[in-house]
């Protein structure tokens, strides 16, 4: 792991051969989350924070091999919440902070965990205060962790919070990687009077970012990917632009009132809506060539239709899209 420590944006996302450890400092708990919180908040802890995780997940991995590993993120981390582990596909029973019990994997389903590790933060009133979906490197983390534990969650949105807190990220204009599959402006994206042949696809992306020039060389290089986003209607927006854009829903806005409308908060964002305009998927978090080519043909088989839990519906679907050799060839290649 000394490259992905060395650059939390760079790993192999395929999943693990060997399972995954929970840290030994994560509670041990009898999955009663309303008495978890109460005992949190009675050690002087401002909440708690459920993990929803698997076993062979290349993210989750991450998140225990560089966040978890670092040392002021456990110490803060450690002071002001406990963190419980849930396994998403089992079956045991677990109690809500509200009181309801459902077994861990219906847990993960009401939730909304589409991408693990996904990370759900209760204050000590027992009420979500941030849901993050999927890895992200400790910078975003931090500042996750911050907002909770600062209480700045009862005041704004954590997007205006990320944009408050770091004035670098107000970036030119101009400096984005394009992609041959791009459509170019005007962006007329309304889709309510004539539904599209074809779904729509929003990258929400910034200048001088690390994290969008990885997505750009590595996965986006794969022909395979580039195969299946010529399936899409494509858009990259700068997320701080003024670019005028006639949203799916036909209202006419800006790049940056969009995406704050959208409360998106990390770049690259990609935002995937129906042929009608209704978002069916978003990925804004650090993703990398396995599970973005599930997403990919989750939302081209629709699969969405009948199975709206992007992680059952991998679970279940182990090739949705007929794959010809050179698409094998990839996914060797990517192990």
């Amino acid at each position: 792991m000394d490259e992905s420590v060395s650059d939390p944006l760079q790993f192999d996302d395929t999943p693990l051969d060997d399972l995954l450890q929970h840290p030994d400092w994560f509670k041990t708990s009898f999955l009663a989350l309303d008495e978890d919180l109460q005992e949190a908040v009675k050690g002087g802890k401002k909440g708690i924070v459920v993990y929803f995780g698997q076993k062979r997940c290349a993210y989750c991995k991450m998140l225990m091999e560089v966040n978890f590993k670092t040392p002021d993120i456990v110490t803060y981390t450690r002071r002001n919440f406990d963190v419980i582990p849930i396994d998403i596909w089992s079956p045991e029973e677990v109690t809500m902070p509200d009181g309801e019990t459902l077994s861990e994997r219906e847990y993960a389903q009401k939730l909304g965990t589409n991408f693990t590790p996904s990370l759900v933060f209760y204050d000590a009133d027992g009420k979500i205060a941030l849901r993050l979906r999927g890895y992200y490197p400790p910078y975003q983390f931090r500042a996750a962790l911050e907002y909770v534990a600062g209480g700045h969650y009862r005041r704004e949105k954590f997007s205006v919070y990320m944009a408050r807190g770091d004035k670098t990220l107000r970036f030119e204009a101009g400096d984005l990687v394009e992609e041959p599959f791009f459509a170019q402006p005007p962006y007329n994206l309304d889709r309510t009077r004539f539904p599209s042949e074809l779904p729509l696809v929003v990258f929400f992306e910034q200048g001088d970012c690390h994290a969008c020039d990885i997505l750009h060389t590595q996965p986006l290089r794969r022909k395979t990917l580039r195969r299946l986003f010529n399936r899409f209607e494509s858009v990259q927006l700068d997320m701080w632009s003024d670019t005028p854009v006639i949203k799916p829903n036909g209202e006419r806005t800006t790049a940056s009132q969009w995406a704050k409308e959208l409360d998106i908060f990390y770049a690259p964002s990609i935002v995937f809506f129906d042929e009608q305009g209704k978002e069916i998927i978003r990925v804004d978090s650090v993703v990398h060539f396995f599970r973005l080519r599930n997403v990919l043909n989750y939302v081209l088989s629709r699969g969405y239709v009948t199975e709206p839990n992007f992680l059952r519906w991998s679970a279940r679907t182990r090739r949705v899209l007929k794959e010809d050799p050179e698409v094998t060839q990839e996914q060797n290649t990517s192990r």
